[in-house]
């Protein structure tokens, strides 16, 4: 689970609405995020990794989606294997752990192991969130044709350097000035929630605004090819707004219970007695939203690959051999034979001499993969549509 109460959990004298939940039975609670850290960790690499008979995931060289994508499923891994490391030694080692709540205690690594875990947690699932907003930006100045693999490296300088600053900030603020007083205000609090918590409101903030001009921009770009909206077209537009609201979905499913739980705990926080009786249908449903969190979080890797991707299957090809991918095998083959081969196993010649540029509808055919990427009829309709636009514009030989 991925909060701001685990930088907390550091603190000796936490306050009251922490130590409600970090005591509420602590060994199930770690064994919900061990365990569910573990099998999405698990079926994320499942999903990523190559699967026979089919080929490795290529995006043409202009897009960065790809990068972007395997970044976020990186991030999203990276915490589930802080979820585990934490969660394995609050399990095997509670003595260890217990140090950590003495007020006056001379052991350093408790504290050490606490903020260390807790960073690692944090700092890797704000970068999958950086990242997921740089994916965001991408499809849209993709299809403006204005974005290509130059533009990765501005991501990265965005990504990782916000989540380092926001990260290394909202640590030092709540520490300040030793870690043994950081609970003793809100004022050292508040800061870090907000640093931790701009990430994912910007996802939710800005994202389906993103995604909402990229859907409009594909329509008119879809149009524009020949000025046409046929069925395919239509059926490929459908499936990327399709794609772009799984995506929006799993964020907010994975941690739309770590908003409401933080609302539940800081009214807690205010009230001068948390155990009074008219309190009770308040701490209830903050103890089951923390549950839910444990769960949601260190899924949100493996619930994202399927809305990148789909379900890819349990076919492992570990020979790790390289395959052609079967539609920019037929690109290819069109560009040095001057012919487009269609799936029925058709070719269409065309003129020398009766030629017409085809880049524009090249550079469009690269933003819909980008877009549709994972998606394997979606791209082949890309090149279908492209080449019987061709056709009805060239004088065509059919053998």
């Amino acid at each position: 689970m991925a909060s701001p109460r685990l930088e907390t959990f550091c603190c000796p004298n936490r306050d009251a609405a922490t130590e409600l939940v970090l005591t509420f039975r602590p060994e199930v609670f770690c064994g919900v995020c061990l365990g569910s850290a573990s099998v999405g960790l698990v079926l994320s690499a499942l999903q990523l990794l190559p699967k026979k008979g089919q080929g490795p995931r290529k995006m043409p060289k202009a897009s960065s989606s790809t990068t972007i994508l395997l970044f976020i499923s990186a991030c999203d891994m990276l915490g589930a294997l802080g979820i585990i490391f934490r969660s394995t030694v609050w399990i095997g080692f509670p003595s260890f752990v217990g140090n950590i709540s003495v007020a006056n205690g001379t052991d350093v690594w408790p504290a050490a192991f606490c903020v260390g875990s807790a960073m690692w947690i944090q700092l890797f699932y704000s970068a999958g969130f950086w990242w997921l907003f740089c994916y965001a930006v991408d499809a849209y100045l993709v299809v403006r044709r204005s974005a290509g693999l130059s533009t990765i490296v501005l991501y990265h300088m965005m990504t990782w350097g916000l989540a380092v600053l926001l990260c290394v900030e909202g640590i030092a603020m709540l520490y300040y000035p030793s870690v043994s007083s950081c609970e003793n205000g809100l004022e050292h609090a508040i800061p870090h929630y907000v640093t931790t918590y701009v990430p994912l409101g910007l996802v939710l903030v800005a994202n389906p605004i993103l995604f909402s001009r990229t859907v409009t921009a594909v329509a008119s770009l879809l149009k524009g090819r020949q000025g046409i909206y046929t069925e395919n077209e239509r059926r490929l537009g459908t499936e990327i707004k399709v794609r772009f609201f799984k995506i929006m979905l799993v964020v907010i499913v994975c941690w739309s219970s770590n908003i409401i739980n933080e609302g539940l705990l800081f009214y807690l926080e205010i009230q001068p007695d948390i155990n009074g009786g008219l309190l009770k249908n308040i701490r209830n449903a903050a103890l089951i939203t923390w549950i839910i969190m444990g769960v949601l979080n260190p899924m949100q890797g493996f619930l994202f690959t399927l809305a990148f991707y789909g379900w890819t299957g349990w076919k492992l090809d570990l020979q790790w051999q390289k395959s052609e991918i079967p539609w920019e095998s037929m690109s290819t083959s069109a560009a040095a034979e001057n012919a487009y081969a269609l799936p029925s196993g058709n070719s269409v010649n065309f003129h020398d001499s009766k030629k017409t540029p085809v880049a524009p509808n090249h550079q469009t055919d690269e933003a819909l993969s980008m877009l549709s990427e994972g998606s394997d009829a979606s791209t082949i309709e890309i090149h279908i549509s492209s080449g019987t636009h061709e056709l009805n514009g060239n004088d065509a030989d059919v053998e």
